[in-house]
């Protein structure tokens, strides 16, 4: 497991709000792009990381569009160069399987309060995997054409995506903290769940609780983790553990 950084700033931020997550769709690798509320959260993320005095130094965003839309509404406000940032698809969203594109409502109608939280927020429970037209119509996609077969799975746990975080973040953002840099990742909110459980070691208990809302720079350094606008963004995830959770 990976700890938490000791010499530079690690900043996590979950992508704006998309039109799926206006939908309220299980959107999983889903690649639809941002509301115009996404889009003005990204805008404020980055004058908050400003602010504070927390321009990266390096961007690491996943592929999908959501966030990259995101790291690209903060890299033109903040002026980083082209070279600061940078793509991984160890940051994708969790694979939802068989419940992608659903609306969530339905699937708790259809399967049950307990089995819906089950699928929703547990740790090792995955949901029901993909079929093979769905999985051969996600592989025929631009997104995945382009990136390794591993980035495409029939469906995943918690867990599962937590073993890739922790591979992503061994490689490539524990050198750039060792060396005191800024490193900022844009992901999702399954993806940085995982990540706060990874560099916390989180309990199954803590994993469920933890709620990440979108557009809300959350800074690791040695004393710990905060947000960058406390009461917006602990009134944010109150609002969306009421909803159900990420």
């Amino acid at each position: 497991m990976a700890a938490r950084p000791s010499g530079g700033s690690l900043v996590l931020l979950r992508h704006g709000q998309s039109t799926a997550n206006a939908a309220g769709l299980f959107t999983g690798i889903l690649d639809p792009g941002l509301s115009p509320s996404g889009a003005d959260e990204a805008g404020t993320a980055a004058g908050l990381l400003l602010t504070h005095d927390l321009v990266p130094d390096a961007v690491f965003v996943s592929p999908l569009q959501r966030a990259a839309q995101t790291a690209a509404i903060v890299a033109a406000a903040l002026n980083l160069p082209a070279t600061t940032v940078g793509t991984d698809w160890r940051l994708n969203e969790r694979n939802y399987g068989a419940l992608t594109g659903r609306h969530k409502d339905d699937v708790r109608a259809e399967a049950g309060e307990e089995q819906f939280l089950a699928w929703r927020r547990s740790v090792d429970t995955a949901p029901p995997p993909l079929s093979d037209e769905q999985f051969a119509a996600f592989q025929r996609t631009a997104l995945f054409r382009g990136l390794p077969a591993l980035a495409l799975t029939r469906t995943e746990s918690l867990r599962n995506v937590m073993a890739r975080i922790g591979d992503f973040h061994a490689e490539r953002i524990v050198p750039l903290l060792a060396a005191d840099r800024t490193v900022l990742v844009v992901a999702h909110g399954n993806s940085l769940r995982a990540y706060c459980a990874v560099l916390e070691h989180l309990d199954k208990s803590a994993i469920h609780r933890l709620n990440l809302p979108t557009g809300h720079p959350l800074v690791y350094q040695a004393g710990g983790r905060r947000y960058l606008d406390a009461p917006r963004a602990e009134a944010a995830a109150l609002a969306l553990t009421l909803d159900g959770g990420t």
